[in-house]
């Protein structure tokens, strides 16, 4: 008897989990577009086919694409790689992608982040303000944001041009042996020495190896901050960390800690990333890199020599810089076709948040990642037509810009929890292209290098770009 009633009871509860586990992956999230889930596997399978039916360490975000065009581009795509990964809502367009974002009655501050932000918890710590929520963002943002005015980050301009001496050198130096050498490095350590001279006010020569010691850096800092007379104070973020306290806790100092090393990270991983793709596309398209020095030639002079443009920015570069439109119009090109990172999304069970389509459907949205992807929606041909996927920095000048909804281009997000630095990297990155581009030809060698002709010259196509032998990409970061 005992062991029919021990069938029967394990009989009802596999019956009980078979019946959960159908509802979760088949009937649960059945109103949003997706692949045909499997009842054990949700779409984990059929994302490991489609990995590899391409190269197989591209983005994700790649995957993403080509799975969502493969469907007919719906509005949503529900993506399940339970036990993996939470379910996650794929958002492809940028009317969804603002609704998220925005700042409304049930969510002030916009949504919530995700709690996939956690992954960079070795990175930039615990108590980081990309994973601060509520009032406690608001502080710290409300604290730093005037590290970021445009006032104080023209004050940044001579650390900035400063940083570009061992830089330009080293291009001299490859650029006389004509040996390969890797971008990558050099653009990194350069922004790791501007962020840093912005952020703690130190030079943390990255650029000849020699990396301070933090903790020891923020003591330091402490108090010499403490030192300094009213009016006169810093606005690092370092000098913003010590406003209104006391001493120099552990609490303090950990917090500091992890406050700066955001910035570092957030600030030179982007910049890197975007300065590298510009200089890749403006070496294989001619037309873009002779329109950056003509603008050059007009608002700097004919001078090439880094060290002359150098002292010219740092003279007048707060009157000069604002009318160098065509490199501005290369940086926001290249944020749209290679943005650095997106961000994603979440909101309570029972919150009751709901996104609507251009077609005004709604879909709800609670308990679920929503992922935003901007290498998706900023590649929409609705918005940017049949060049949507090619390099043209003319799209952003003029006319042509004012057709282009705000909300199509979000490299550094948009609502209220927009990337506070987008002004300083925007400085930055002007700065950078200004000096390097007006001397230095760059040839990409390896993966993407131009196909050349019988006389050993590259091949322009009919998008007035050169051909190249294998389309370069991104890798998971």
């Amino acid at each position: 008897m005992l062991s029919l009633f021990i069938i029967a009871g394990t009989t009802l509860l596999a019956s009980y989990f078979y019946t959960k586990l159908r509802y979760v992956r088949l009937t649960q999230y059945a109103h949003i577009p997706q692949l045909p889930p499997h009842r054990f596997w949700g779409h984990l399978k059929a994302f490991g086919e489609l990995t590899q039916r391409g190269i197989p360490d591209r983005h994700p975000d790649k995957i993403f694409e080509e799975t969502w065009i493969s469907m007919g581009r719906p509005p949503l795509m529900l993506v399940d790689l339970r036990p993996g990964n939470a379910p996650m809502v794929l958002v492809p367009t940028h009317d969804i992608a603002e609704q998220i974002s925005k700042p409304t009655q049930l969510f002030p501050l916009s949504t919530t982040k995700s709690p996939t932000w956690t992954h960079t918890i070795p990175i930039i710590g615990e108590s980081s303000i990309l994973g601060k929520e509520g009032d406690d963002w608001k502080d710290l943002r409300k604290k730093y944001n005037p590290g970021f005015t445009s006032q104080h980050l023209w004050r940044l301009l001579p650390l900035i041009i400063e940083k570009m001496g061992p830089f330009c050198d080293y291009l001299d130096r490859f650029s006389a042996t004509e040996e390969e050498f890797s971008l990558e490095k050099l653009i990194s350590n350069l922004t790791f020495d501007v962020i840093g001279a912005a952020v703690m006010e130190v030079d943390l020569q990255a650029q000849h190896m020699d990396r301070s010691k933090q903790s020891e850096t923020i003591q330091q800092k402490y108090a010499e901050v403490k030192e300094e007379a009213e009016g006169t104070r810093s606005r690092s973020i370092l000098a913003l960390s010590f406003q209104d306290t006391g001493s120099l806790t552990p609490q303090l100092l950990s917090e500091t800690s992890d406050q700066v090393r955001s910035f570092l990270f957030a600030g030179h991983d982007t910049n890197t990333g975007m300065l590298q793709w510009a200089f890749y596309e403006l070496s294989r398209t001619p037309r873009a890199l002779k329109a950056v020095r003509s603008e050059l030639d007009e608002v700097l002079g004919p001078e090439t020599d880094p060290q002359v443009i150098c002292s010219t920015l740092a003279e007048r570069g707060q009157h000069l810089l604002p009318r160098i439109t065509y490199i501005n119009a290369v940086i926001k090109e290249t944020l749209r076709l290679h943005p650095p990172a997106s961000t994603a999304r979440i909101t309570r069970p029972g919150s009751g948040f709901t996104v609507k389509t251009s077609t005004g459907e709604e879909y709800l949205m609670d308990g679920l990642i929503m992922y935003p992807c901007a290498s998706i929606i900023q590649r929409d041909r609705n918005v940017f037509g049949d060049t949507a996927d090619d390099w043209v920095p003319e799209r952003w000048l003029g006319e042509a810009a004012d057709n282009i909804p705000p909300s199509a281009w979000r490299p550094f997000e948009r609502g209220p929890r927009n990337c506070i630095g987008l002004e300083l990297e925007n400085l930055e990155s002007r700065v950078i292209i200004a000096i390097v581009a007006r001397k230095y030809d760059f040839v990409k060698t390896g993966l993407g290098e131009s196909a050349l002709n019988a006389n050993g010259l590259p091949i322009l196509n009919n998008k007035g770009q050169y051909r190249v032998h294998s389309e370069l990409y991104n890798k998971p970061g």
